[in-house]
């Protein structure tokens, strides 16, 4: 959508390379599904049915087919794929996404312990039939993965086949990326940023501060996801530099004056 301002950074239209959205659907009705796609599809690229909730879903399918409608991609969360991974289901969970005709799904370990380089198999496989999102990092907080891994993991699986990677933040945004208090873990921001081209990383940003952050941090064509469905505008006007925690960050030195 064009606005008549001035200093308004530039936002790729879809099917966009960066400035990528996904949005976690918990558990919206088909109602909700359609308000939300109205609204704010144009800024959805994907939405990602959070943990096990399409094998509870009434008319699933339904709403798959409201976001397709709306150019939005949908998958599953990674969680679910780890419940039929643990159980040696994976066959299943290939019919599950054709019976579903789903194209995208997401590869994560942050719920199961397993051998990295099983999990690159599965990206191998699964890329040759589906577009591969592989998400990175723990969902435990105990569990603490040292920088230099986060980065060969993330390069590993780039070259497995998966399209993006995703840091993970749970939809709470209190543990992988950050610290439990919801601020970035610095030295894994700094070592990611310099190895992993930004195109190619979905960073997980619940919170309000830590969108801000990262659009301060990166500009306004970060990829973002775990993002609320009522936050949709919200953030496109974080992005925009048209809300109080961006407002003069794309604005030239000239306007310094009016900083309060």
């Amino acid at each position: 959508m064009k606005t008549p301002l001035s200093y308004i950074p530039q936002r790729p239209e879809k099917p966009r390379p960066n400035g990528l959205l996904m949005v976690m659907d918990k558990g919206l009705s088909t109602r909700e599904a359609e308000d939300m796609a109205a609204v704010a599809g144009h800024y959805i690229d994907y939405v990602k049915l959070g943990f096990g909730t399409p094998m509870v879903t009434n008319n699933l399918k339904e709403k798959i087919n409201i976001y397709r409608n709306a150019g939005i991609t949908t998958y599953f969360g990674g969680t679910l794929f780890e419940a039929f991974a643990v159980r040696q289901q994976l066959s299943d969970y290939k019919r599950l996404l054709l019976d579903n005709n789903l194209t995208t799904l997401e590869i994560s370990d942050g719920s199961i312990a397993v051998a990295h380089d099983v999990k690159l198999a599965w990206i191998d496989e699964f890329s040759r039939d589906f577009t591969v999102l592989s998400e990175v990092g723990s969902k435990q907080e105990e569990v603490v993965i040292q920088p230099c891994d986060w980065v060969s993991m993330m390069e590993k699986e780039l070259e497995a086949g998966s399209q993006l990677v995703i840091a993970e933040a749970r939809e709470s945004g209190n543990t992988g990326i950050y610290t439990s208090c919801g601020n970035t873990e610095m030295v894994l921001f700094q070592k990611i940023t310099e190895q992993i081209p930004q195109i190619k990383i979905m960073w997980e940003a619940p919170q309000k501060k830590q969108q801000a952050w990262f659009i301060k941090q990166l500009g306004a064509n970060v990829n973002l996801g775990n993002v609320c469905p009522g936050e949709v505008l919200a953030l496109e006007t974080l992005r925009l530099g048209l809300r109080g925690d961006t407002f003069f960050q794309f604005l030239p030195d000239k306007f310094n004056a009016f900083k309060p």
